[in-house]
């Protein structure tokens, strides 16, 4: 009787656990799709998506300003790197290729990248806090197209790594623009890049790993990582899938330790195709994708869903522990993980 009783409380307080966590809509904005979510702090937040559109909050998500890019109108900012409520850049996708920055909160926008290179699309940009970035887009004849800064995003500068990196891409293998979530930092000097396609990988600068993802597809392969840094030892969450079939679990996710070279899939893999992962603590990540939201309390390993609400980004504070995600009708939500 006793076990039963033990058992019955721990299912209460498991179940309880699933239920505290809370997903909140803040505002909808119709007919936008927003992909670039920056969260500076629990109070500053900038949004980014189609028909040149920018959001943000300066009262942790309550109240949004909307701005439509003068001359942009048509352009899909897909990635957007805030750096506090005046200053913050966007990355619009497609051939000609921008970047731009803004200094006024949004007011005005100054070009600061061009390439008008055909079949040029840009996917994704990771800053460090000491204002060094890159941005990276799909290969350019079979070659991996990057662009570094040092300055937050005022100068750029194609990497001379190009050519290097161009000779390890397969046919078929790309990038996905779908959170701008596929490269982060590691350093001022090396960076992680996730691919997806009929192949799929995760490359170091010059190392390239094969990754036992989904894959094979156009539709196919890892679309996001999230990057936990502990002294020596470098944890990787890689979340991806099929997004034309949103709710196949098979092979959605993969953990990676540098520190043993060692990869690994959950026991419980999130419950379908994710475009985007983020740690919210060093043992707690939320991942979320047009299917749904799944949240892990154990570095990955396990993951149950906490909605089915359709996300396309989640991003934490830089400096702050609020976590907010955005997707589809310019759908805005904040995440509490308690009641």
């Amino acid at each position: 009787m006793m076990r039963l009783i033990l058992s019955s409380i721990l299912l209460l307080l498991f179940c309880y656990s699933i239920n505290a966590q809370t997903i909140k809509i803040l505002t909808e904005k119709p007919g936008v799709s927003i992909r670039g979510l920056s969260v500076v702090n629990d109070k500053i937040v900038w949004v980014s998506g189609s028909k040149g559109t920018v959001g943000k909050s300066i009262d942790g998500g309550n109240n949004w300003e909307w701005i439509t890019v003068k001359g942009f109108e048509q352009n899909d900012f897909r990635d957007i790197e805030a750096f506090d409520a005046s200053i913050a850049v966007i990355m619009a996708v497609a051939s000609p290729a921008y970047i731009l920055k803004t200094i006024d909160g949004g007011n005005t926008w100054k070009t600061v990248f061009t390439d008008t290179t055909k079949d040029m699309f840009l996917d994704a940009m990771d800053f460090l806090p000491d204002g060094t970035g890159a941005v990276v887009g799909d290969p350019i004849g079979n070659k991996m197209y990057i662009a570094n800064t040092k300055d937050f995003g005022s100068n750029w500068e194609r990497t001379k790594s190009n050519d290097t990196l161009g000779k390890i891409l397969a046919k078929g293998e790309s990038m996905f623009a779908s959170s701008g979530t596929n490269i982060k930092m590691l350093s001022s000097k090396k960076w992680a890049i996730v691919t997806g396609g009929l192949h799929s990988g995760l490359i170091m600068n010059d190392r390239y790993i094969n990754l036992p993802i989904v894959q094979g597809k156009q539709t196919t392969g890892a679309n996001s990582l999230a990057v936990l840094q502990q002294g020596k030892n470098t944890k990787m969450i890689i979340v991806g899938g099929d997004f034309q079939n949103d709710t196949l679990k098979e092979k959605n996710c993969v953990l990676y330790d540098l520190k043993n070279n060692k990869i690994s899939f959950p026991q419980t893999p999130p419950s379908g195709y994710r475009s985007c992962v983020e740690f919210i603590t060093s043992s707690t990540l939320l991942t979320c994708g047009t299917s749904g939201v799944d949240l892990s309390t154990d570095a990955g390993n396990n993951w149950h869903t906490i909605s089915e609400e359709s996300f396309h980004v989640c991003k934490k504070a830089k400096n702050g522990n609020a976590v907010f995600l955005a997707g589809a009708k310019g759908k805005i939500a904040i995440f509490f993980p308690t009641n």
